[in-house]
């Protein structure tokens, strides 16, 4: 998810990258009729067509599950497509909370976690992500497991101090939208969106207990990709 309208060019991708998402996607078996849905309903939020690829949904889930995740946290919920994901690599036991700034979205994401039969085990707290992710640093929520941070990049800096703030040893942190059509190795833009990122990359890079890498991905999200850190 990202923070505003993208660019015409955010999303242009390939054919061949498109094509190829698709065919991992229907080899691999990634998304059932829930996940379809929940997809498709994305054109109905804020941001239509911001949430993850399959693959990339695929993927979050095998973390959760790798790491044996039970407590997750989510930055940005838009239609809960990824928030489905999470949700059921946690497990029946597992509980996710999810941060979204839009009550309509919110509203499009609960249709869809009640239609997936997740529900009872994701809580959504609209509102300012800062100030959400605030609440439960003042509240002592028990930590996190696994954090996934896919939400309005200027923040990105709050949210990965929060993150920490909300996890212990072990845990794993995940930023999405760090390439930016390769924009990130460009210090000298204008664009908030992009020192969002980097000063998040300098913050993880700098931090002693994380270790960390970024990987580039194209796909039908255009030129993208993600960094995934782990605290030890």
């Amino acid at each position: 998810m990202d923070d505003s309208t993208p660019p015409p060019h955010r999303y242009r991708s390939e054919q061949a990258w498109r094509d190829v998402d698709d065919y991992f996607a229907g080899t691999l078996a990634l998304e059932d009729e829930v996940l379809v849905a929940a997809r498709e309903s994305g054109r109905d939020t804020t941001m239509p067509n911001a949430e993850v690829a399959a693959n990339q949904g695929a993927l979050l889930g095998l973390i959760v599950q790798m790491t044996g995740g039970r407590r997750i946290l989510e930055f940005g919920t838009l239609a809960g497509y990824s928030t489905i994901w999470l949700a059921r690599s946690a497990g029946p036991d597992g509980r996710v909370v999810t941060l979204e700034l839009e009550q309509a979205n919110a509203d499009i994401a609960r249709a869809n976690l009640e239609r997936a039969g997740l529900a009872d085990r994701v809580r959504i707290l609209v509102g300012s992500a800062s100030e959400s992710a605030r609440a439960l640093i003042d509240c002592d929520a028990e930590p996190f497991d696994v954090v996934f941070i896919d939400a309005d990049k200027p923040n990105n800096p709050v949210y990965v101090d929060a993150a920490l703030r909300l996890t212990g040893p072990g845990a794993v942190i995940i930023i999405d939208n760090v390439v930016r059509d390769g924009a990130v190795v460009d210090d000298g833009t204008a664009d908030a969106r992009v020192h969002g990122v980097r000063q998040a990359l300098a913050d993880v890079a700098s931090h002693p207990s994380l270790d960390a890498t970024a990987i580039q991905t194209v796909g039908v999200k255009g030129w993208d990709g993600l960094v995934v850190a782990r605290r030890q």
